[in-house]
């Protein structure tokens, strides 16, 4: 079994608050963001859930799928609990993301406030920086660098 973190899906949404459309690739710059995504120009340029805090949720007769909670990359096999502001994320063979955010506010007119009752982002997201860009496909390799 490989027990390496890697990119589980990819999702972007060209408007903030919104559920966000799954994708097989993104490409990061350091002025954009992710090209094509709403957060892309905002200092939080790219959001990262871990795919396993949907089992967290008490929704059972609800789909819920990655993006759901606007997230751009939804990980899985990757300790969040290891992961501090400073913290270096590798991804793929070029990308590296700075993060800059642990958790955040949630905003009134959640979209997926509204339909769940709850948004697990505020309490297990976290924002990052794009500091060296490329592209990023579903299945790549995470790196946690010090």
């Amino acid at each position: 079994m490989n027990d390496t973190p890697v990119v589980y899906r990819l999702s972007i949404s060209s408007q903030k608050g919104t559920k966000k459309e799954n994708v097989p690739e993104i490409e990061l710059s350091l002025s954009k963001g992710i090209i094509g995504d709403a957060h892309g120009k905002t200092e939080r340029q790219v959001s990262l859930l871990p795919y396993e805090s949907f089992d967290k949720l008490d929704q059972t007769d609800l789909i819920i799928k990655p993006g759901d909670f606007a997230e751009n990359i939804t990980t899985r096999g990757l300790d969040f609990l290891n992961i501090d502001v400073g913290t270096i994320l590798s991804l793929g063979k070029l990308v590296k993301l700075e993060i800059i955010q642990i958790g955040k506010e949630c905003h009134h007119g959640c979209e997926i406030f509204e339909v769940v009752g709850d948004c697990i982002m505020p309490r297990e997201g976290i924002f990052a920086k794009v500091i060296e860009g490329g592209k990023v496909q579903v299945g790549d390799p995470i790196r946690v660098e010090r």
